[in-house]
């Protein structure tokens, strides 16, 4: 019988899109893009999650450049995947401020042995898109930036879910990463599709990096507690 890492390793090896995208919008698959994520992330999941546990699951919005861009692990930079997690990882590595805090909030909850038991994050949007802006500069692009992006990937993100769900998922409650626009969506889809019986949402942990930081503690809090709802 597949473990739980098992069954998310196939899942990454299967992500492709076949669809249409908007005009100057790339897509990023980072594991058909780089032969070293599939093997880092994989590592990942085998130290975590090889077994049969059922898990509630996060959702964030969808990967960026920095973060599950280069590892294959959401929320997690390659920094943190070697200073936290303690897997080997060669080549650039990143510092991403959502990974900061995720870990540090990890740390808070017992460490990533006790928080992986039992949680399992991922994204509304399986994989992760860029633009191209007035400067020339590459930025990540969500799939919420454009109606056009969110017709586009929509059946990509019904699919997603359904196979998290199927990885092994609880799901009396679904936690969201985002409480403005990947809230709104993902509880439109849920209210369709009922995929969850309660979704709790907390604020992205970019968005407390970048405008909340010196109150950070509080925002740490506040996701232990949510947390704490699944034993309650």
């Amino acid at each position: 019988m597949k473990t739980f890492a098992d069954r998310v390793i196939d899942f990454n090896k299967k992500l492709e899109f076949h669809g249409k995208l908007p005009k100057g919008i790339s897509i990023m698959n980072p594991f058909m893009e780089n032969k070293q994520i599939l093997s880092v992330s994989s590592s990942f999941y085998k130290k975590f999650y090889n077994d049969h546990q059922t898990r509630h699951l996060i959702l964030g919005i969808n990967p960026g450049r920095f973060g599950a861009g280069l590892t294959g692990v959401p929320f997690t930079d390659p920094k943190r995947l070697i200073s936290e997690c303690h897997i080997p990882y060669t080549g650039k590595e990143t510092h991403e401020p959502s990974s900061v805090f995720v870990y540090e909030m990890i740390n808070a909850f017992g460490g990533p042995e006790k928080f992986y038991e039992q949680f399992y994050i991922h994204s509304v949007c399986p994989l992760g898109f860029t633009a191209t802006n007035d400067l020339g500069k590459e930025v990540n692009y969500n799939y919420y930036d454009s109606k056009e992006l969110t017709a586009a990937v929509y059946d990509l993100i019904v699919d997603n879910i359904h196979k998290q769900i199927a990885l092994g998922i609880e799901t009396d409650i679904c936690f969201c990463f985002g409480t403005g626009k990947n809230e709104k969506f993902l509880r439109e889809i849920n209210t369709q599709h009922q995929f969850f019986k309660k979704i709790i949402a907390l604020e992205h942990p970019r968005f407390i990096m970048q405008y909340k930081a010196k109150t950070k503690q509080f925002y740490i809090d506040k996701y232990l507690a949510a947390f704490s709802q699944i034993n309650s």
